[in-house]
């Protein structure tokens, strides 16, 4: 680690002399590319400064307590000593956690789809409630949200329905939410009061701009047909519906949820960025391919990251072992407590690889 460090340090060095040379103020787009650097460097590089400094102090306790010959002295000499010491140990996991990999998308806007998975209408109907437990988690957390794209059913689910998160950070957020989430209650048409297992998967995709997925006019397939509602039937006479195919991989995404073509062609795009970005992770990363298999599956309630279970008022995150009686406010958007542990469980299992 400190190997990596003093590296660190050295390159910092290197843009502060930079960044003061005429020359380099000169090249605009170079200097604003090296002053994002050296802000990204900043918090580290002053964190291993004081740890240098509290490694020297303690190194001359250390040594003035090994000849001191007064008891009054001495005492003080071991309270500064572990003082520091503290001090030292706090610093070096502030660091190590500072030099866990970030996660380059963290700070970007996502796109959440959900869809009903086994259940038939109550999984449609579970998937409606997922919508409603991210709209309001995004409320409550500033962001705006909004449906991007929805196929309802004729008793208020939906069969799929992507939601637009805007704010920064969402990702960072909410990426923990991908996976296959399961319901167990009692659903409306069941006259005998015998509780349902269904399902939905969910997946989170950061929204990516233009110039980070490039995409080729010629690739794309367009095609307009008339929206339509949840039976099944034309609900305006324009063909005002796009679906876009982008050629080279298949990927299909269709938008009818606005009234101007344009507006649904542009929202169609976003989502294509999103899934060719995420497309592209999953082939060039096997380990993230396996861990997305695994998360998100066929949509079966045998695999699952999460229980809803209605007679208890109980949620159950599986990854982490995490029960809490409170499934009414997670379902009102209270999901705080679940991402914080699901965040801290990621930083420990980053933790440990750096260490290995």
């Amino acid at each position: 680690m400190l190997d990596k460090l003093e590296d660190i340090e050295k390159r910092y060095s290197e843009l502060e002399k930079l960044l003061s040379d005429p020359k380099v103020l000169d090249r605009r787009e170079e200097w604003l590319s090296m002053s994002r650097e050296i802000a990204a460097l900043t918090p580290l590089v002053e964190l291993f400064r004081r740890l240098k400094d509290i490694s020297r102090e303690l190194e001359e306790a250390e040594e003035m307590l090994k000849n001191s010959e007064e008891a009054e002295m001495s005492d003080y000499l071991r309270t500064e000593v572990d003082s520091l010491k503290l001090e030292q140990d706090k610093l070096e996991s502030d660091l190590k956690e500072q030099l866990i990999p970030r996660d380059p998308y963290d700070e970007k806007s996502v796109f959440i789809e959900i869809r009903a998975g086994t259940g038939g209408d109550e999984a449609a109907l579970f998937a409606a409630d997922l919508l409603k437990m991210y709209t309001r988690y995004a409320e409550q957390s500033n962001y705006k949200a909004e449906i991007v794209e929805s196929h309802p059913t004729d008793i208020g689910g939906f069969k799929e329905v992507i939601l637009g998160v805007e704010g920064k950070g969402a990702y960072s957020r909410l990426k923990y939410e991908s996976g296959v989430h399961r319901v167990q209650r009692i659903p409306t048409t069941e006259s005998g009061g015998r509780i349902h297992t269904s399902a939905a998967t969910v997946a989170v995709l950061p929204e990516v701009e233009d110039v980070e997925v490039e995409i080729n006019p010629q690739d794309l397939r367009v095609d307009t047909f008339c929206a339509t509602g949840p039976g099944g039937q034309s609900v305006n006479t324009t063909q005002s519906a796009v679906r876009i195919t982008h050629l080279p991989t298949g990927v299909v995404v269709s938008c009818q949820d606005e009234k101007s073509q344009l507006q649904n062609k542009e929202k169609a795009l976003r989502i294509l960025r999103s899934r060719l970005l995420d497309k592209f992770i999953t082939e060039q990363t096997a380990e993230q391919a396996q861990a997305r298999k695994t998360m998100v599956g066929s949509g079966d309630r045998s695999e699952r990251i999460r229980t809803y279970n209605y007679p208890q008022n109980r949620v159950t995150d599986h990854r982490i072992n995490l029960t809490l009686h409170k499934l009414d406010l997670v379902l009102a958007g209270d999901l705080d407590e679940i991402i914080e542990e699901l965040s801290a469980n990621e930083r420990a299992e980053k933790l440990k690889a750096a260490g290995e």
